[in-house]
């Protein structure tokens, strides 16, 4: 059975009513027994779960210490294209909006490589917009190489390619492969993808299926914190890694907690995530998933994201651009979404150091393998 019909199977107005009919004495019981537990899980991401966010807090932070240390990897986006051929009315690419457009030549990746690598990065993300037939297959599979000469992690998040696809791109090292289902409701998707081969949910959905068979080292899974009501969508993120983990388990998984984020012709979230929220969300997950990875970028505040280092998350971007190009010449028309912690690589890291964290800029050499 694939995910898609798992969840074809659950009842959200039924998950919905548990979350929401949770009692303290439910969340008490939770925290004895959170690992791999989803009724765990409902509870510790429910309203009844929020006078007891110092515990959570703490449990998560001991768990993340016993796990990973003080260390916390550092990556970078680097954006490959803005081209889209989607209308997803919260991305600063979608087609409609009237931006520059720009994909990168491999002069330019060269470019932007050398700055980047100047910033001490050794695990990239290579990002573009959604445009199959001009940012493609080839395309990936002709810049892939010299990325990958330059940095020891390669990572991809780009639109959902075939199964094949995957396999010629991890051939060529490509290392993990992010892919965001934006929202587990079918509803509140079709609203907000009203053009492109991004309207197809199904085949979103199944996509980290595809890449798991591949073989790719490590799939990031995620949801659009604000399109729908988070925590139901963050409930269905937690079935969906316990289904990979359980299905494709020589594949490592790492979760991103992104919160919707002003961009050009951009919405407002239809059910508001507090940083009070996100943190329940972060340490919900930790004791849900010991082992799991949890990326923070830099959408949050760079006074949040201090606070955050110790709590749960164990990967953090800093000094990113969010535009092709964006390294060598910054250009905000380009901008997929604003930036909130606007710090360089060095003071973030000095605010990890003081707080006793310690960052990581590699972690991972192919010849091991």
């Amino acid at each position: 059975m694939s995910f898609l019909s798992y969840l074809q199977g659950l009842s959200r107005e039924k998950l919905s009513l548990k979350l929401y009919s949770c009692t303290g004495k439910d969340v008490e019981q939770a925290l004895q027994h959170p690992e791999g537990s989803l009724e765990s899980l409902l509870a510790l991401l429910s309203p009844a779960a929020e006078p007891y966010l110092e515990q959570m807090a703490q449990t998560s932070a001991c768990l993340t210490r016993q796990r990973f240390g003080a260390n916390i990897g550092m990556y970078l986006p680097l954006y490959l294209s803005n081209l889209c051929a989607n209308e997803c009315d919260y991305c600063g690419f979608s087609m409609s909006n009237r931006i520059k457009r720009k994909t990168l030549s491999q002069d330019e990746l060269n470019a932007e490589m050398r700055v980047v690598k100047a910033m001490d990065y050794d695990s990239i993300l290579l990002v573009s917009g959604e445009h199959e037939t001009k940012v493609g297959i080839d395309y990936f599979s002709s810049v892939l190489p010299s990325v990958k000469s330059q940095f020891s992690y390669v990572a991809m998040e780009v639109q959902p390619l075939k199964e094949a696809e995957y396999s010629q791109l991890a051939g060529l090292g490509l290392d993990a492969v992010m892919i965001y289902q934006e929202t587990y409701n079918p509803q509140t998707y079709a609203e907000h993808h009203t053009r492109g081969n991004k309207q197809n949910f199904e085949y979103r959905l199944e996509t980290p299926e595809r890449v798991a068979r591949a073989g790719v080292d490590k799939i990031g899974l995620g949801v659009l914190l604000g399109l729908d009501d988070w925590r139901l969508d963050a409930l269905l993120l937690g079935h969906h890694l316990t289904y990979l983990e359980s299905h494709f388990w020589r594949s490592r998984y790492s979760v991103s907690l992104p919160r919707l984020r002003p961009c050009t012709g951009g919405i407002s979230p239809k059910v508001e995530l507090t940083d009070r929220g996100l943190v329940q969300l972060i340490c919900a997950f930790r004791l849900f998933n010991h082992q799991l990875e949890i990326s923070l970028s830099t959408r949050e505040s760079a006074e949040l994201r201090n606070n955050l280092f110790g709590l749960g998350v164990t990967q953090l971007s800093a000094g990113s651009s969010t535009q092709p190009g964006g390294y060598l010449s910054p250009d905000t028309q380009l901008d997929q979404f604003e930036i909130s912690d606007e710090r360089t690589p060095v003071e973030v890291c000095a605010a990890m150091r003081e707080r006793g964290f310690n960052p990581v800029w590699k972690d991972w050499e192919s010849a091991w393998v």
